[in-house]
């Protein structure tokens, strides 16, 4: 496998990114050093190469990106996966606001805290369904508008269960599944969703994602399935009475 490492220091995005697009066409394994706020690393990339980042990536990690893994040794900005169709993210800290907006497809995994928005408008299309795992907890509006994939927050790092997700859970969302380490409170709940029953399909699928958050982050203590909860929109068609009909 041929590697190679790029010293970003003072390089804007622009030439950033130009330089990674080049670099893709010989190797296999790029990482990136003193990496500070530069935006839109790995995006729109479509060979399988491994991006490491040792530094706080900008906005827009990884959009539209279609089969990379990008693994960042520290924490993240906005908007990480934007629209991305296929491959991995795993962040090794927390994220900021919109993380996965419009994903396709493909896999986020984020060690803490995520905030505001995830996963508004996340899709999915015949095998392709994105999945967002958080270790932390979750700001507002987590699953804005979403209309499939799969979003997990865990709470680890919760002092009250009331913590884990913010206000307004779910609003809008007419399809896909946000599995809780937890309950969410009514209150915090959109109108459009409501909490429903797990069975042996959603234990197998978290079981499953579960273990691969522990392998990535190391993590070690145990994580009781038995207690998330599992929500899912009332409507998959809530806006039908919106449009004109002919």
């Amino acid at each position: 496998m041929s590697n190679i490492t790029i010293d970003v220091n003072s390089k804007t995005a622009p030439e950033l990114n130009k330089e990674i697009k080049e670099k893709v066409k010989a190797y296999d394994t790029i990482t990136l050093k003193n990496v500070l706020g530069q935006r839109y690393i790995g995006s729109g990339i479509s060979k399988k190469v491994k991006i490491i980042i040792d530094g706080v990536p900008g906005n827009d990690l990884g959009a539209y990106m279609d089969g990379p893994d990008i693994e960042v040794l520290s924490n993240v900005q906005d908007a990480i996966g934007n629209t991305m169709n296929k491959g991995r993210i795993i962040v090794h800290g927390s994220c900021g606001d919109t993380a996965g907006y419009a994903m396709r497809g493909g896999e986020i995994f984020i060690k803490e805290n995520v905030g505001y928005r995830v996963g508004i408008h996340m899709k999915e299309y015949l095998d392709m369904k994105p999945v967002i795992v958080a270790g932390g907890c979750a700001g507002d509006f987590l699953g804005e508008y979403m209309a499939g994939g799969i979003i997990i927050i865990m709470g680890l790092n919760a002092v009250k269960n009331d913590e884990i997700t913010g206000k307004y859970c779910g609003t809008g969302m007419h399809g896909g599944a946000i599995y809780v380490n937890g309950t969410v409170a009514q209150n915090k709940l959109g109108k459009e969703i409501r909490a429903v029953k797990t069975d042996k399909n959603d234990i197998a699928l978290l079981s499953s994602y579960v273990k691969q958050y522990k392998q990535y982050f190391k993590y070690t203590k145990n994580i009781d399935i038995s207690k998330f909860s599992k929500y899912m929109p009332v409507n998959k068609n809530p806006y039908n009475s919106m449009y004109t009909k002919y």
